[in-house]
């Protein structure tokens, strides 16, 4: 567990870099705080998908109260949608964080992430096309489910998963993103939960305060950019976002 009596500030610095900007993009598109986190925690500091996973979300826990917060506040939360997923989400978190400490789950993360960056080129054709007149969404609860548990088992996805496959579905770019983020929190905090039971406070790092306190920084300019952008644009980056890290987290999977 991390020690601030004994701890190096400077150390510190980087993962308030990384935690700001994973959390402005994550409250502006809705998606990227855990893929960015975990990316980082793995790939360049050689940390176990458990640990980072539990890492990250105990900052989230954190974040996404704030960011939920924000887009309550600026009225980007569609509550109907809200009280469909939550309950679902976290069922499905804590399913996967459970399983995570006990198998290997990265079996399947390459065909995740193929999957979600054909979604992401498909979200590019619409907002391309100019096609974002927002359509009723008709599968939530098994999305929230699914959703919650590649969140918990992958480190990161709950944005990607359920943002972009509500999009597809026509739900409107704003309260989507809004209602995502809000949801969140309670997600979070149910897969930390099972994780602080399944493996104790060992996820809580210099690198878990440095992303805590750049996230939390982050939190209240995502919600205001999620308010401000066209819903065209903002399609077309998460879009190019989902694309993007799709791509590399494939492809780091399969090396």
């Amino acid at each position: 567990m991390f020690d601030f009596t004994t701890a190096d500030f400077s150390a510190i610095l980087p993962y308030i870099g990384v935690g700001f900007a994973a959390q402005l993009v994550d409250g502006a598109l809705g998606m990227a705080f855990g893929i960015v986190n975990s990316t980082l925690l793995v790939s360049f500091l050689g940390v176990s998908p458990a640990i980072a996973s539990a890492s990250v979300h105990a900052v989230e826990t954190f974040t996404t109260a704030a960011s939920g917060t924000s887009h309550i506040l600026h009225r980007n939360v569609d509550w109907r949608l809200f009280r469909r997923l939550v309950i679902p989400g976290m069922i499905g978190g804590a399913t996967g964080a459970y399983l995570l400490t006990n198998i290997d789950a990265s079996v399947a993360k390459p065909l995740v992430m193929a999957y979600l960056a054909i979604i992401g080129l498909y979200l590019l054709y619409r907002a391309w096309r100019g096609n974002v007149e927002p359509r009723e969404p008709r599968v939530i609860a098994p999305l929230g489910l699914v959703g919650g548990f590649l969140d918990a088992a992958g480190g990161g996805g709950w944005g990607p998963v359920v943002t972009s496959n509500l999009l597809v579905q026509g739900a409107s770019p704003r309260t989507t993103i809004g209602t995502v983020n809000t949801s969140e929190f309670f997600l979070t905090a149910t897969i930390s939960a099972t994780f602080i039971a399944t493996i104790g406070f060992a996820a809580f790092t210099i690198a878990t305060a440095g992303i805590l306190i750049g996230g939390l920084a982050a939190a209240p300019f995502g919600a205001l950019l999620a308010k401000r952008v066209p819903a065209r644009p903002l399609m077309a980056m998460i879009g190019i976002l989902l694309s993007i890290t799709s791509a590399y987290s494939m492809w780091t999977a399969l090396r």
